[in-house]
């Protein structure tokens, strides 16, 4: 919810440590970099019970981040390592990490995207939204660093409707979005083609996705789904822990002020057999679970 970086960790640890306490995990699984992803490694390494962090590796090397702490800290407390990208495998080892618990896995959220994409739920999105495919850009902002500097934020907000001029724009408000455009009081209402819509399911959101012509976010998953539906991604921040997709010609870095160009001239350019095994090839969550399996002695 809304309290502070460390009451909610806080609160997490002292909940999870007797629920790990009673039921004696031979290992506990936790996955990416948020606050409960942390919380979960700590509890688990002070009770010597071995983890495994799936998504591990990442860095966008800016401390200012709490989920670069929260990745970091928890790469370092792991027994093993299962990391989405070859990148994200050399920052480990970079880091000292024996390179006997990394293990180049590829993305469970790649593999889920692969599941779960229903293009029969698209239709009935699309005319609720008052959208066609191909022909709006889906926008998300809720990192800190853009919803908690006032400026920065207007900036955004500025530019998104200059985008919203040319073609629509949906734009799920996240929560910690809302209460902020709420306090500078620009609600972007301005422009008729800005849709400002609630948060939405995980399903619905891929759909949307799928169908965008242009996704806007600051979003570390969102990026990588634009990605896996080959929808041209312009990232509203300054760095980002999936370089390779800015390397390879998925995303682009932006500042707001260059938003709205970037969004006229976006474009993904990686090719089919680069993207085809980027992040595993949709076998990743195969491969954990066999590892672990084999690693807890288990068939």
């Amino acid at each position: 919810g809304s309290a502070g970086q460390g009451v909610q960790t806080g609160r997490m640890m002292e909940a999870l440590e007797p629920v790990m306490q009673r039921e004696k995990p031979d290992i506990v699984i936790v996955y990416g970099d948020t606050n409960s992803t942390m919380a979960g490694a700590l509890v688990a390494a002070k009770l010597h019970i071995p983890i495994a962090h799936v998504e591990a590796g990442l860095r966008s090397f800016n401390t200012a981040m709490p989920e670069e702490i929260n990745r970091v800290v928890t790469d370092h407390v792991s027994r093993w390592l299962f990391t989405p990208t070859d990148e994200a495998a050399r920052n480990l080892s970079r880091e000292g990490i024996q390179a006997k618990s990394i293990r180049q896995v590829g993305d469970v959220m790649y593999d889920a995207a692969l599941a779960y994409a229903d293009d029969s739920r698209a239709e009935g999105l699309l005319h609720r939204f008052g959208v066609t495919a191909g022909g709006y850009v889906l926008a998300t902002i809720h990192r800190a660093e853009n919803t908690d500097c006032n400026d920065r934020l207007r900036r955004i907000i500025d530019a998104l409707v200059n985008v919203a001029n040319n073609v629509p724009v949906l734009f799920p408000v996240h929560p910690r979005t809302l209460a902020a455009l709420n306090v500078l009081d620009v609600l972007p209402l301005q422009s008729k083609n800005i849709k400002l819509i609630s948060p939405l399911s995980y399903l619905d959101m891929l759909s949307l996705e799928k169908h965008a012509q242009v996704i806007v976010t600051d979003s570390g998953g969102v990026q990588k789904e634009a990605f896996f539906f080959k929808v041209p991604c312009v990232v509203v921040r300054n760095e980002t822990e999936w370089v390779e997709l800015v390397r390879l010609g998925g995303a682009v870095l932006s500042p707001p002020e260059m938003l709205k160009e970037n969004v006229n001239k976006a474009t993904y350019t990686i090719p089919d057999e680069v993207a085809a095994n980027l992040y595993g090839g949709g076998k990743a969550s195969l491969r954990i679970a066999c590892e672990l399996m084999e690693r807890s002695g288990r068939q």
